[in-house]
């Protein structure tokens, strides 16, 4: 609460001193709030000003010539079908000056982030501006252009390094973003496809689509069923590769163990093999004809499991990844071959820091090895590693990798519910979102899932960071 207040004091603060500054500001640095580089000329900061009435001119000549006819536009999306008609002069077919409701949106959004950006920076420069006419008043020395960037290079070289990433990050993730959120707002959908037709907002219609159940709408029942599971498997591919990985390190690094390196090496191997061939290959293996089925029938597993009524009857195969449970069960087994040899090489390195003297007084005192693995080896662990389970839990969420190349093309729903909204029982939420827009090109309702599975992270990481890492728990530990 105490770092909300500060951010918002500091807001206040910062708008103040723009007041401030258009108050009580000399001539030039009014003059600022027409020309942003007035008060940098004054100064005898030439090159600074020029530059800062460049960016000026740039982004009011951007806003006028085009970015002003997207801002319009974006009220509608768009007015202007698109038409092909036969033109009897040229003897061909034309098409109209027609309205691309997309491209509206997206430079439509892009003109307001940069119209936004350069309002702050305006405000920014006036405060600059002001600041610059106390220090020539106070006789204090001003920096030149030349001075600016050695210090940029020498004591401000952080702000340099940390521009391009920033710019990135606005770029290619907080735009999209923005963009996404906003077609969660619009029809955009296989009957609504740019350019051929136009867009329109809906508002929250899309929101109330996935939460609202009908005989032809299922979204609801089909998120229900999908977040359900997503949970469940995300719990379980974390958990089972965690334990399983600390197990494997113990194992392996037990005195007793011969030839540790060659079973370091095994499990290594199944790291440097990429994860869609060994994704790809398993599922040829488990298929309804594959080489596991054919062994388990010639051993007579699966008449056993026919006699015993796990099997239909009348079943020759075992339906490891063509039946709902069975499917489920064998992601998560086959996840964990995937994912215990990386947490294998993780809690080797953190198991060989645990404190010597730790266990040997554990030892003293007359503790078993359960005990010590209870209240030394798992405490420590979860010290050192909490972080990094937290992010596993949310990487799981989103892991689309091993549901689709496991199912996509073997699993077919027998859910009419689940089917009628593109969905399948093995469905995570990402790999459903990538089927609503690949197959069935409903952008509008995947925007509104990606949103959903945003807040879903963002909740359970902030709820668990604060959990790991707060309140000083590692140091409590140690």
């Amino acid at each position: 609460m105490s770092k909300v207040k500060s951010f918002f004091k500091g807001i206040g603060s910062w708008f103040r001193e723009f007041g401030e500054a258009v108050v009580k500001g000399d001539a030039f640095t009014r003059l600022s709030l027409l020309v942003m580089g007035a008060q940098n000329i004054r100064s005898k900061q030439v090159i600074r000003g020029i530059i800062m009435t460049v960016v000026e001119i740039i982004v009011i000549l951007y806003t006028v010539l085009i970015g002003s006819g997207f801002i319009a536009d974006l009220a509608t999306l768009g007015t202007v079908e698109r038409k092909v008609e036969f033109n009897m002069n040229t003897m061909k077919n034309e098409v109209n000056d027609y309205d691309h409701s997309f491209q509206i949106l997206l430079f439509g959004i892009i003109s307001v982030i940069i119209l936004a950006a350069f309002v702050l920076f305006w405000i920014n420069n006036m405060r600059n501006a002001y600041q610059l006419q106390k220090d020539r008043e106070a006789g204090k020395h001003i920096s030149s252009f030349k001075e600016d960037m050695v210090s940029l290079i020498n004591e401000k070289f952080y702000k340099s390094l940390l521009f391009i990433p920033c710019a990135g990050v606005i770029v290619f993730t907080i735009v999209p973003l923005i963009v996404m959120i906003a077609v969660a707002f619009t029809n955009y959908d296989k009957t609504h496809l740019p350019p051929t037709q136009l867009l329109s907002w809906v508002g929250l219609d899309n929101f109330k689509n996935l939460f609202s159940n009908s005989i032809s709408l299922t979204f609801g029942y089909t998120f229900r069923k999908i977040l359900v599971w997503t949970l469940v498997w995300a719990f379980f591919a974390t958990f089972t590769t965690y334990i399983g990985g600390i197990l494997l390190s113990m194992l392996i690094n037990n005195p007793k163990t011969k030839v540790k390196k060659l079973w370091r090496t095994l499990f290594i191997i199944a790291i440097a093999v990429p994860q869609f061939v060994t994704l790809l290959l398993v599922r040829n293996f488990f298929a309804d004809s594959g080489i596991v089925n054919t062994i388990c029938s010639n051993i007579g597993l699966t008449g056993f499991l026919r006699d015993v009524g796990i099997l239909e009857a009348g079943m020759n195969y075992i339906p490891f990844l063509t039946d709902p449970v069975w499917a489920k069960v064998m992601i998560i087994l086959i996840n964990i071959w995937i994912g215990v040899p990386y947490l294998m090489l993780i809690a080797t390195g953190v198991l060989m820091n645990i404190p010597g003297e730790l266990t040997e007084a554990a030892r003293i005192d007359g503790a078993n090895k359960f005990q010590i693995f209870r209240k030394i080896t798992m405490p420590y662990m979860l010290a050192v590693t909490g972080p990094y389970l937290v992010t596993q839990f949310v990487a799981n969420i989103n892991n689309f990798n091993v549901i689709y190349l496991l199912t996509q093309d073997v699993y077919t729903t027998t859910d009419q519910a689940l089917a009628n909204s593109s969905g399948k029982e093995t469905d995570l939420l990402v790999t459903w979102l990538f089927r609503l827009t690949q197959e069935e090109y409903n952008y509008k309702m995947a925007s509104v899932i990606g949103i959903m599975v945003f807040v879903i992270c963002a909740i359970f990481t902030l709820l668990a960071f604060n959990r790991v890492t707060g309140n000083g728990k590692e140091e409590d530990f140690r």
